[in-house]
């Protein structure tokens, strides 16, 4: 099949927290959403062809998956990533934030320090915070527009906070790192030396542009994924966020029983049915939509770059590794994040992510979310430098 990426299709009227609910977040309501990591595209015939047959039997009573629904995940890991998972490694949760608290929970006390690398997904800090743990972080280095990790830093913090445990997030949002094999080797190894547990955000390793390849943390070896609670989901993948099912890959029996008992304790059991049903046919049928999305997506990227070189030369585009997601540095235009937000907002009308809800080092940028038909993507674009010429 040949998918059209280029087709707008309204999703306004239909509860979207992207389209719908631009007042309640206070902002004007002809604003042009380019911000929450959502994608504007249909899901691909084989999922929306589950839910329909899921929705023509009727019955949405609670749902346990069979085996067919871990061979699909096992398919798809060991194929795309060299990875392979055992049936009892895999803990269901209804999302990765959701797994994320219930780790901190559960491997951690209150006062504990936990090390997360900023800029980076906001939920990490406010997870950690909102559950009365100590945030501890290990900026992120930029150099010329690329970053890395001070490693350093990083085991110096582990030491000095006492850390138990690390949030990696890998592709790296908002910046777009695809971590190498030897950085997470790096890191890896600095918190099996100090008895720090990584859970791993992998929820973007299907979006990795040419040139680059994302490693699956346990497939560093059996040190690393006894040591490290991989968090996983088809809902950036497929768009299916609003279907609430993740896959949380758990070796170590251990670790794994201490996870489902914080998620026991939660009163957490049974899946969304259509997650479920989604999630599998993602899995089994969804590969030739995703390979067509992403060269468009790489287009998107490349006529983003041509736009701002020309049109908004001032900025600085952090070429992406990985995400549909795009960092780019508006401080040469001598805003202060603040001004930043509301210029976007209240003069170009286009609704961003601002740099500063991601942490330290995020003053100054605006996270973009291209993922949009092209047409949507470039009205944004035009928006802003039509604002900035006035």
């Amino acid at each position: 099949m040949n998918y059209n990426f280029d087709q707008i299709v309204s999703r306004r009227q239909t509860n979207s927290v992207k389209y719908d609910f631009a007042a309640k977040y206070g902002m004007p309501e002809d604003i042009l959403p380019l911000w929450v990591a959502d994608m504007d595209f249909p899901v691909a015939s084989g999922i929306r062809e589950a839910l329909r047959a899921c929705a023509d039997h009727g019955i949405f009573g609670y749902t346990e998956p069979g085996p067919e629904y871990v061979r699909a995940l096992q398919n798809w890991y060991s194929s795309h990533f060299g990875f392979s998972i055992e049936p009892d490694w895999v803990v269901k949760t209804p999302g990765v934030v959701y797994a994320i608290v219930q780790a901190i929970r559960a491997f951690t006390a209150k006062g504990d320090s936990v090390l997360i690398q900023q800029p980076v997904y906001y939920p990490f800090a406010r997870s950690i915070e909102e559950n009365h743990r100590r945030l501890v972080n290990n900026p992120l280095c930029c150099r010329d527009g690329h970053y890395t990790v001070d490693f350093q830093d990083f085991e110096d913090k582990i030491l000095k906070n006492q850390v138990k445990l690390f949030v990696l997030c890998s592709p790296h949002n908002p910046v777009g790192r695809v971590w190498t094999r030897e950085e997470l080797q790096k890191m890896g190894e600095i918190c099996r030396r100090h008895q720090v547990l990584i859970v791993a955000d992998e929820i973007h390793s299907d979006f990795v542009y040419p040139g680059h390849t994302h490693t699956v943390f346990g497939a560093l070896g059996q040190e690393f994924l006894q040591n490290s609670v991989i968090c996983t989901a088809p809902s950036k993948t497929f768009n299916l966020a609003g279907l609430q099912v993740s896959n949380i890959i758990i070796a170590n029996p251990r670790l794994r029983a201490l996870f489902q008992e914080e998620c026991s304790r939660n009163g957490y059991s049974n899946l969304n049915t259509m997650g479920l049903a989604a999630c599998q046919a993602a899995y089994e049928s969804g590969q030739e939509w995703l390979e067509q999305l992403k060269l468009y997506l790489q287009e998107n990227l490349k006529c983003m770059k041509d736009f701002l070189h020309t049109r908004l030369p001032q900025t600085v585009l952090t070429e992406p590794e990985g995400t549909y997601l795009v960092w780019v540095d508006f401080s040469k235009l001598g805003y202060s994040p603040k001004d930043l937000d509301r210029f976007m907002s209240r003069k170009a009308r286009v609704w961003l992510d601002g740099g500063t809800m991601f942490g330290p080092g995020g003053e100054g940028f605006q996270r973009f979310n291209i993922a949009c038909p092209r047409s949507v993507l470039m009205e944004g674009l035009t928006r802003i430098a039509s604002a900035l010429k006035e």
